[in-house]
Parts: C-alpha cells; structure tokens; sequence
C-alpha cells in the first residue's frame, strides 16, 4: 500500500507512525511541513499578515505550508492509496482540499479541539473521513473518536527512578498552575523535574527550570523512564488526552493530571491516575507510594501505534 503522512511533526511523535507503516512493508512517504520555515520579505508583510488574520481569517504562512505540500505531492509522481494529514488546520483550506488530488482516500486527525483551535472548522470538509481526540466535536461535527497514541513501550521496568514526577510544558496560561503544584511538591519533599519552554520571554521561577529550545524526544523519554510519576496539565477549552497520558501508559507510569474527562475512559485506573484541581491541586504523598497497576492488554491494543493505525486502515475505501 502507498501511504504518505503529512504532518507539523515539530516533537517527533508521528515518526512512529511511519516505522511502524515501513515495518509492516507499507511504502510511506512523509511530507513534515514544519520544516518548511516561512520568513517574512520585510515588516510590511508581517503587518499585512496581521490583517489578513484579524479580518478575512486568512494567513500567509498556512498557505506558504500549502502550496509546498502541493508541491512535493506533485514530486511523487505516484497516486497514493492514503494519505493522514496531521495538523490539517495550519493549512489553507484550499490546498488541504487538493490533497484529495493525490490520494484514494485523504484522512485527517486532529489532537486539538475547535473552541481552542478555531481553524479547524475552515478545513473539515476537506477529507474524506476525520478523526478528532475531540469528544465534543465529535459529536458536534460528526468526526470519528481517536484519542492520541501510545507512541514507545517501556523496553523494561525502571525500578531505580531519580524523581518523583516529571512534566515538560510550554510557557502558557497554565504557568500558574504549574507554580501551584511545584510548591506542594516541594511541601510535601516530593522530588521533580519540571521544563517549561519559555524561548525568549523574560521570566523566572526557583521552582521550575525555563528553557529556551526544545529538549529532543529521546531525551525527554529519558527523563519519563527515570520518574515514578507524570504529570499532565490540561489547557484551557482542552477536552481530548494529551500524549502524556499515553506516554504513562507506555511506561507504565502514575498520571497526576488536571482533566477530569480521563475517568471516562477504559484505561481509567484511580491507583494509577490522580485527578486533581489545577486551581487549588491536592497533592497525595501515599500516590506516590503505591506501584503501578499493569493494564489489560485488549485495552492498550486500540491506543498503541498498531491498534491506532490499523483502525485507519481498516476503515479504507
């Protein structure tokens, strides 16, 4: 089968969808359009850009993403049987919708929500089958469901962890949460290590670690093998499980995590996951105590890298 995989793939996780494609003896080809970098001419086209966005929703960037999409989709020269776009809405709508062009079937999956990330209105009718992480659109826009994925597996059981908890975040609205629950770690003499990516912004805290570039996937997956726990925080207007959740599965990790929709899920283990409130957390010192609770594996299955893209797979045409 021919599959290409078009993706913002700026943290690495949908490199394993296509290892896994290759190693079933799939021909994949992968078009990773965050390495595609626009910059502007001058400041005027920043400023026009500007109001492009503010006043017609339209932005030179999601086109420029566009049209070198199109570009190396002509370079193929080969009619593909899928193609997965990932991160559908930081494309313009109107070259998402010649993917078709290329494809016998064009999906797309999308692992943020609408009420965060508008945009992906503009563009869900330009695939023929969606899936969104989603509940809500779901069943709003009549998307298929597909949380995230378990992307690795623990090769073995760390017994020897350096932390308690580790999390990686971006500099965002939910700083503040993230103070919150440093200084109860810290009360309760629970060690952690907590990134946040702050790039150039002026901000500093003794109780957290600001870092200006990204830590490599493989790094950070260092760091989850050698902490007991995770931690998730959820975003504002964020309904769907961050990867996360599914990194905890995979490691078979404890979860502390401020989205209390996971209890709904098949997965949902109180011994494994603490939910708490990122306003005023609730930091258990005996959660940390208690060893993990191995998942059934019919359970894992439909979240692991196979079970998620054999699902895709065995919804084609």
């Amino acid at each position: 089968m021919n599959f290409c995989l078009i993706s913002f793939d700026n943290w690495g996780f949908n490199k394993y969808i296509t290892d896994y494609l290759e190693k079933e003896g799939h021909s994949v080809k992968v078009i990773d359009f965050s390495k595609f970098k626009y910059s502007y001419p001058n400041f005027s086209y920043r400023v026009y850009n500007g109001f492009l966005k503010v006043f017609f929703k339209k932005n030179i960037k999601t086109k420029f993403y566009g049209e070198k999409i199109i570009q190396e989709l002509n370079n193929l020269n080969e009619e593909q049987d899928i193609i997965l776009t990932i991160k559908a809405d930081f494309i313009d709508s109107e070259y998402a919708y010649k993917i078709k062009n290329y494809t016998k079937k064009s999906v797309a999956f999308f692992n943020d929500g609408t009420k965060r990330c508008p945009k992906i209105v503009n563009v869900l009718d330009c695939f023929d089958e969606v899936y969104s992480f989603d509940k809500s659109d779901c069943e709003k826009y009549n998307l298929k469901f597909k949380p995230n994925f378990i992307y690795d597996l623990a090769s073995s059981k760390n017994e020897s962890n350096e932390y308690d908890l580790f999390y990686i975040s971006s500099l965002d609205k939910r700083i503040n949460s993230i103070i919150k629950i440093a200084e109860k770690l810290k009360e309760n003499n629970i060690t952690y290590k907590i990134f946040t990516l702050k790039g150039d912004k002026k901000i500093s805290n003794e109780l957290l670690e600001f870092i200006k570039t990204p830590i490599p996937l493989p790094e950070i997956k260092n760091y989850i093998s050698k902490s007991k726990v995770l931690l998730d925080i959820q975003r504002k207007n964020q309904l769907g499980l961050t990867f996360r959740v599914f990194e905890s599965l995979g490691y078979e990790k404890k979860l502390i995590t401020t989205n209390s929709d996971i209890k709904n899920y098949d997965f949902y283990n109180p011994n494994n996951i603490s939910i708490i409130d990122s306003n005023d957390p609730v930091i258990d010192p005996l959660f940390f105590q208690t060893p993990y609770e191995r998942i059934d594996e019919k359970i894992l299955h439909q979240y692991k890298i196979d079970g998620w893209i054999q699902d895709i797979l065995k919804n084609d045409k």
